[in-house]
């Protein structure tokens, strides 16, 4: 598992909480329901508006993967693909019959049976690129949702403190009091604004980044395929299959 959204987030929301101990108050000032409710209440209900009930879903129900998600091994891919291209030129396609079945990454493993059952190379290139387009396509929706209540969530803030500030008017014949019911109706633009810059949003480039760097996976998984179905020289893919993979993902070929 990459931890980095997870620990971006909360050393983010302990520096707030450190500022605000070091300016001489305490947490528990800014932590008010009403304000708290308006704000995560009406932004999820503002994205829902924005989006459609199927797309909300698969969003909610892959965000532990992308949040959790475990980058795949480049060496480990590399390597298998590599053994299956030599396997391949020394015995054939249908040699991989078995081997296939073997294979844990499931876009690898359906691209291979595909290969040995024959498809056209043109064929099968555009079958996995296809796969590879509706994917991207799916996230990107599901990075915009979160994006969506990112730029919802300081709006939802300011109706919030409006909303408070009428309050605050209506009770202009206390006046010990207004001070801190005008603190307290700035709450709302504060969470607001806590919202979409360190929830919202970041989640939403976590969702884009895990996606490039599943694309990447799976982009040149396609050109090992290819390779293979080729028959090219096991070496000569292995150079080509790390020079595809982002910096850092794969070591250098010996």
């Amino acid at each position: 598992m990459d931890p980095a959204t997870f620990a971006g987030i909360a050393l983010a929301f302990g520096m707030v909480i450190l500022s605000i101990i070091l300016e001489g108050s305490s947490p528990t000032s800014v932590i008010l329901i009403p304000p708290m409710v308006l704000v995560l209440g009406g932004t999820i209900g503002a994205g829902l508006a924005s989006s459609t009930i199927k797309d909300v879903l698969r969003t909610v129900k892959s965000l532990n993967t992308w949040l959790m998600y475990k980058f795949p091994d480049g060496d480990e891919t590399v390597d298998a693909i590599v053994k299956l291209a030599d396997k391949a030129r020394r015995e054939g396609l249908l040699a991989l019959e078995e081997a296939a079945r073997g294979v844990e990454d499931e876009f690898l493993r359906e691209g291979l049976q595909s290969a040995i059952d024959g498809t056209d190379p043109d064929d099968l290139r555009d079958m996995l690129e296809a796969k590879i387009q509706s994917k991207k396509a799916a996230d990107k929706v599901s990075a915009k949702f979160f994006s969506n209540m990112g730029g919802y969530a300081p709006t939802i803030g300011i109706i919030g403190t409006v909303v408070a500030l009428v309050h605050v008017l209506g009770n202009l014949s206390n006046p010990e009091q207004l001070g801190e019911m005008i603190g307290s109706a700035f709450v709302a633009t504060l969470w607001g604004l806590l919202t979409a810059n360190l929830i919202w949003l970041p989640i939403s480039s976590r969702i884009a980044r895990v996606s490039e760097l599943e694309v990447a996976h799976m982009e040149m998984a396609v050109e090992g395929l290819l390779a293979i179905q080729a028959g090219a020289n096991p070496r000569l893919v292995g150079q080509r299959l790390r020079s595809l993979m982002p910096p850092g993902t794969v070591k250098e070929a010996a």
